[in-house]
């Protein structure tokens, strides 16, 4: 990659695969828009196997990538520095590419879902349960844990994929279950979907995880409600686009300061216009 001025450096895109569906494009594209600046975001699709190539090819133009399934491993992997939220799932889901914090990784994913689940109404969350042991689960088990969860069950079809994530939830002091999909659940005050979009449980399972599960939110945004948001009871149900786009509004923060903390000019009015952009397809 040829290193050139970061002022220079203008070019932004959503990697994955698949990645048509992403509304990252349009969150980020009104997000320059309302801070005049003549940046462009596209999408594009890249395999696993080839991250490590398709990095490697970028030139100076280049300033920051953001990171869907099945790369965020991939780019956890190619990261030279990590922030701490990355460093504790084992995700990237944000890549500076060039200037002074060149190969440093984010996760966006956790402040994302706590400010979503937030602006839910769901300020204070003592138990939870999980659906999925995914890379995403990873991220939800710290925003749980940042709501005041104490304890978090997790519903995954393989046992043992619920290792690592108990082991995440003894280094933040979270006590982490595992259980199976057609087990007895107890009560919980949230449950957090991170399963592929399009998946429909069995409705007798579906139902007995929605009439001990407290209000839904679902990672899934496309289409919506999701096969599970149908599913569920008349509990409250949140779609992932909220933490699509508070997410997304903490990678404009690093694209823009190399800071997720770094507040934008009229952030505001910047959020409005990224809401805009998704809400009205």
């Amino acid at each position: 990659m040829t290193e050139v001025a970061i002022e220079t450096a203008t070019r932004l895109a959503v990697w994955g695969d698949p990645v048509s569906h992403s509304r990252s494009p349009q969150l980020h594209s009104a997000a320059y828009r309302a801070l005049g600046l003549d940046w462009s975001y596209t999408r594009r699709q890249v395999a696993a196997e080839a991250f490590s190539a398709a990095i490697t090819g970028l030139d100076g133009s280049w300033r920051g990538l953001s990171l869907t399934m099945p790369l965020k491993e991939e780019a956890f992997r190619w990261a030279h520095t990590r922030d701490r939220a990355a460093t504790l799932t084992g995700a990237v889901n944000t890549l500076l590419v060039n200037g002074p914090l060149r190969g440093h990784g984010f996760n966006t994913d956790i402040a994302g879902l706590v400010a979503a689940l937030r602006e839910g109404g769901l300020q204070e969350i003592p138990r939870a349960r999980i659906l999925g042991a995914g890379a995403t689960a990873a991220s939800a088990i710290l925003a749980l844990a940042e709501l005041g969860a104490t304890r978090i069950d997790v519903v995954a079809r393989r046992p043992e994929a619920v290792t690592s994530l108990r082991a995440l939830g003894e280094e933040i002091g979270v006590a982490v279950d595992g259980s199976a999909f057609d087990a007895s659940h107890s009560t919980v005050d949230v449950t957090i979907a991170t399963l592929p979009s399009g998946i429909r449980l069995e409705p007798a399972i579906s139902r007995a995880l929605g009439d001990a599960g407290g209000a839904l939110f679902d990672a899934a945004y496309a289409p919506w409600p999701s096969a599970l948001a149908e599913q569920w009871t008349d509990a409250p149900r949140l779609s992932g686009i909220g933490m699509l786009l508070h997410q997304a509004v903490v990678q404009v923060r690093i694209f823009l300061h190399g800071d997720p903390l770094a507040v934008l000019d009229d952030e505001e009015t910047v959020v409005a216009e990224m809401r805009a952009a998704v809400m009205g397809d």
